[in-house]
């Protein structure tokens, strides 16, 4: 099943090459996940940028707060799908299995979450992240009454419309960069662990 396409257009610096910074935080992601998700092997081309990527990221995604870590990759697999980033959609899509331990989750919000088995707050805040994602421009006051209505506070709502927008930036440079999912992404989270 191993993908003999390249992971990115642009240059793969090897793991001894990179600054230990870097190197010991891929180290420790292959620890943790059992492989490197090409994501960090990619970025790592451009160190400082690869620093504030996922320094905003952890930000945004690793926080407490009135989102789940599950609903949390639900935004970013719901937009990432609307933006058609491959290399997003299968590899938060994993996460998002994992995370809600649910497998059919992920499938359905990245094709449309309005058919998902999803909660109305879930959806309220798809549709907000959507919103941010497709259409920032026609945001007014009265997209945050449906959210307030679901128990969403202006912090959670932040949070939401934060996620997206990173996100945006993420996938477009997905996209750019040719970026390959790990072939590990796709069976994730879709089979009890044994």
């Amino acid at each position: 099943m191993t993908n003999p396409k390249p992971i990115s257009r642009f240059p793969v610096p090897p793991l001894a090459a990179l600054p230990e910074d870097i190197r010991s935080r891929i180290l420790a992601v292959q620890e943790k996940a059992g492989f490197v998700p090409n994501v960090f092997l990619a970025l790592a081309h451009r160190p400082a940028e690869f620093r504030a990527f996922f320094a905003y990221h952890d930000a945004l995604m690793e926080k407490e707060g009135g989102l789940t870590k599950a609903e949390r990759e639900m935004i970013v697999v719901a937009t990432s799908g609307a933006n058609q980033c491959h290399y997003c959609v299968v590899a938060h899509g994993a996460i998002l299995r994992v995370r809600a331990k649910n497998p059919l989750v992920a499938d359905q919000v990245a094709v449309n979450y309005r058919k998902a088995d999803i909660t109305p707050r879930q959806r309220a805040m798809l549709d907000l992240a959507m919103q941010v994602s497709q259409r920032a421009e026609e945001i007014g006051e009265d997209d945050f009454a449906p959210l307030r209505s679901q128990g969403f506070s202006d912090e959670d709502i932040w949070d939401i419309a934060a996620i997206s927008a990173f996100f945006a930036l993420s996938n477009r440079m997905a996209n750019f960069l040719d970026m390959r999912p790990n072939d590990e992404f796709y069976l994730m989270g879709r089979t009890p662990k044994s």
